[in-house]
Order: structure tokens, then sequence, then C-alpha cells
């Protein structure tokens, strides 16, 4: 009798303890210091540029309608000086050890990969909307990405291609993981679907003289030029592939205002893959987003902008369901768990997203024709 008495006395002693456990207030910091890892110097300083003022907007949105529960955001940016892996370490120290951050936005593949294990180690929060090497995947349990990975964009590109009735393929790819994996997807998808490849080639990010790597992409007289290649470079690649003559048809997965402004009349016709933000009169959202924007930086949004605007709303509601639970909720596992629990958040793109187990959110890609040096949507291309 008196060990069923102990029994029930220590269960109710359990249960009232979990009770009070699931009860206990949040442990709040005083602010929420996002960080970010950008590429705010350099030659493709364009990209950090757009990423932070989507994520600056964002910020400003939240806080305008009290932030998280109350608790207002900052955000903390440092420069990755255009992908440097060291660079993107040393941004990372100083975002924890000055101010404690538990969710980072990250961009590019090097410094993303970088971080990853310290991010591990330290149990970081780590979101992406930039970078697209499918080496991110699985290089931190912590890294969730909301941008379509290189070979989902390669992929939906060659598929287009095999759909024209196109036969030969030559590539130029960037000499970088990005490019490595887009090679790999698309080769693959290539020549299992009855296609060939005449010429692949490589070049650095951002170099001055491609002459030799066109030279052999002519020489293996292609039906088609796999461009993949990201700003600026597709309109560098263009440029010197149209001056050597070759007239096939270029599909790529990247166009910005820097890529026209340095291919100029060589990419009318350019096919490419991308992300795809557009306002709608149908997406109440994804209109204020534009219309913000417009009146604060006096040009339209791009996907990138779009990306890392979305991905402050990520952290802040992942945050929240985190604090919902109670106690010591402010920690980068604390935030990935409610994530992970419940993976569908909604999109300034329309409708919702869904992360996958792998961390990367399920989007559809979209197919553009540059024509009189302006982007034509074509058609979705839909994942598979």
């Amino acid at each position: 009798m008196l060990k069923r008495i102990g029994a029930a006395l220590t269960a109710a002693f359990f249960i009232t303890t979990s009770a009070a456990l699931a009860a206990e207030k949040p442990k709040d910091p005083d602010i929420i210091h996002i960080g970010a890892l950008f590429a705010m110097t350099g030659k493709t300083s364009f990209y950090g540029t757009v990423m932070s003022q989507g994520m600056k907007q964002a910020i400003d949105e939240i806080n305008a309608k009290g932030g998280v529960d109350g608790i207002k955001l900052e955000a903390d940016i440092e420069d990755h000086k255009g992908g440097v892996a060291k660079a993107g370490v040393d941004g990372f120290t100083r975002l924890r050890n000055l101010y404690n951050v538990q969710a980072v936005m990250t961009s590019f593949s090097p410094p993303t990969l970088a971080i990853a294990p310290i991010a591990d180690e330290q149990k970081i929060f780590l979101i992406n909307g930039g970078g697209v090497s499918n080496n991110l995947v699985g290089a931190s349990k912590y890294l969730f990405h909301n941008r379509s990975l290189a070979s989902d964009l390669g992929h939906a590109a060659v598929s287009h291609a095999h759909d024209l009735g196109l036969k030969k393929m030559a590539e130029l790819a960037w000499n970088s993981d990005a490019g490595d994996n887009i090679v790999k997807v698309v080769d693959e998808y290539w020549k299992k679907n009855g296609g060939t490849v005449v010429a692949s080639e490589k070049m650095d990010v951002g170099a001055a003289n491609i002459d030799t790597q066109v030279a052999k992409i002519r020489a293996g007289n292609p039906d088609f030029v796999g461009l993949w290649l990201f700003s600026p470079d597709p309109g560098v690649a263009a440029k010197r592939i149209r001056d050597f003559g070759l007239k096939v048809p270029l599909i790529g997965v990247e166009y910005t205002a820097d890529v026209q402004k340095l291919g100029g009349a060589a990419l009318e016709g350019y096919e490419f893959t991308s992300d795809y933000f557009q306002p709608s009169a149908d997406e109440p959202w994804s209109a204020a987003f534009a219309k913000g924007y417009k009146e604060r930086y006096h040009s339209d949004p791009d996907f990138y902008a779009a990306n890392y605007y979305e991905g402050v709303y990520v952290i802040a509601e992942a945050m929240k369901r985190a604090r919902a639970e109670g106690g010591d909720w402010y920690h980068g596992d604390k935030i990935a768990a409610a994530l992970r629990a419940n993976p569908t958040f909604k999109s300034v793109y329309g409708g919702s997203m869904v992360f996958q187990a792998n961390g990367v959110a399920k989007k559809r890609v979209a197919l553009f024709k540059v024509q009189n040096g302006n982007k034509v949507f074509e058609k979705y291309i839909e994942a598979k």
C-alpha cells in the first residue's frame, strides 16, 4: 500500500513539475539581433545591396507591428567581401561575440560552408536565400534555404532545352562549387535523355579573358550553350560568344541589371531559369512588399531582395513558435526545432512554401527570355 502511495505521489510530482515547466514564463532577450553575412564590397556588392535592403525593410515592418511578441528586431550585417570564406568566418565570429545572435542570414556558398561547422558547434540557426551550391545541403543541421539551389535551376534549364529538341550542348560554368554542381546534374540529365556534351569549359568568377574557353565551345559546333554562371558573368560570356560568331541559343540560370549592362545586345533571346518574384494584385503581401521597396529604394525588388525579406519573416515566425513553448527559448536549436515541427510558412511569392527534410524550401522555377533588353516571363517549370 505504501509503495502504491509513493508511486502515486511520485507520478503526481512529475505531472505537476511537467505542467510547471510547460507553463514556465519565456526568458526573453532585450533585443533580438538578426545577423547577416552579405557581399557588401567588391565586384559582387550588388547582391549585398539588394539583400540588405530586403532584410531591413522586413525588420522595420515587423518592428512597426510590435516585433516578436513585443521584442524588437535589429539587423547586424557583416561583409564577407564577395564570398571569401575567411571573411565570412570572421564576420560570423563578430556577430556572435558582439551581439549573441541566434539566427544568421547567410549568402554565397564559400562563406556559408565555412561557417556551417561553427553553427553546428554553437547551435546557430542559419537561413540562405542566395547561395546555390548543392554542397550546402546537409552542411549544417541548422542550415535552411529559401532559394532554389544551383542544380534545381540547371535541371530546369536543360529540361527546357530538351523540350526544344536540341541535342548538342556546350557549357561554360563558374569554376566554383555552384558551377561544379550544375555541371554534374545537367550532364547526367542531358546524357540520360539522349543529348551529347560537345564542350565543357570553366571560368573563374569575374575572369577578364575567356577567349580560350569560347574558342573551344565554338569548335564543338553546339546546338546551344548552357551558361552556368552568375552575375555579372553571363553578360561577359554572351558578348564574347557572339563576338566569336556563334549564334546558337544561350540558356542560363541568372540575369540581372549588371548582366544586361555587360552583355547588351548579345543577350537578345537569352533564356534563363530563376526564382521569380512578381507582385500581383491577387497576392496582397507581395504587392505591399514591392510597393514599400520601391518607395524606399526607388527600384523594383528582384528575387534576392524578396528572399531576404521573406527570410526575416521566416526567422520571426519560427521565433514566435519557439517562444510559445516557454522557458529559455532564445537559442538557435530551439528556433530550428520550431521550423522542423511545422515547416510550412507564408511566402512573399504567394501562397505557402514548405521546407523539406533536407532544409530546402520547395519552390517552382520560372523560365524567362530576354527581349529588347528586358526579361519576359515565358512559363513556370515545376520542381521535380
